[in-house]
């Protein structure tokens, strides 16, 4: 089952890059055309969001070296320590909502210190693959598209960003500890 397995997530990607371009030839879909048509629009979009996400590194640049973080850890570190949650996976709660690159870095960094099968380790993992981007996500895709007010998407995103946190938190306690 395991080499049957591995075979066809070998395969599908290559599969699906050749399947695409035949099915349309096939449907006489004028192929070459229509992905520069389609490179365009993505080279397009690429210079709309630009300025957003030149905002919002700023921001988050200013976030981390103000010691902003570092504050919002110190206050709740102690509210983990009673509960007895690691307190050293605060800080990926409050940065995967805003950046992906600066999480993965803080996740990796927790797991080279305590090892990948440690409680922290795992939990890091849990809580990388159960949050999200939510402020990357709602600058880069409202900024594409003109959203102006997203506020609302704002607080359902960090919402569910919280309860992906305490839900990889839990999950990690229920089965690695």
């Amino acid at each position: 089952m395991y080499s049957i397995i591995s075979t066809i997530s070998t395969w599908a990607i290559p599969a699906i890059i050749v399947f695409i371009p035949l099915y349309a030839f096939f449907r006489k879909v004028p192929v070459y055309e229509t992905f520069v048509d389609g490179a365009k629009d993505g080279f397009d979009t690429a210079i709309q969001i630009i300025p957003h996400l030149v905002g919002m590194m700023v921001a988050i640049s200013v976030f981390r070296a103000s010691g902003a973080m570092d504050l919002m850890v110190g206050f709740v570190r102690p509210l983990f320590d009673a509960i007895g949650i690691p307190s050293e996976v605060l800080p990926l709660g409050l940065l995967r909502p805003i950046t992906g690159a600066g999480s993965l870095a803080f996740t990796t960094d927790l797991i080279q210190q305590f090892g990948p099968d440690s409680l922290i380790g795992r939990m890091a993992s849990t809580i990388q693959g159960s949050t999200d981007t939510t402020i990357y996500v709602l600058t880069v895709y409202f900024g594409a598209v003109g959203i102006k007010k997203g506020r609302y998407a704002l607080k359902v995103g960090l919402l569910s960003d919280l309860i992906g946190f305490v839900a990889a938190i839990v999950v990690c306690f229920l089965v690695f500890a």
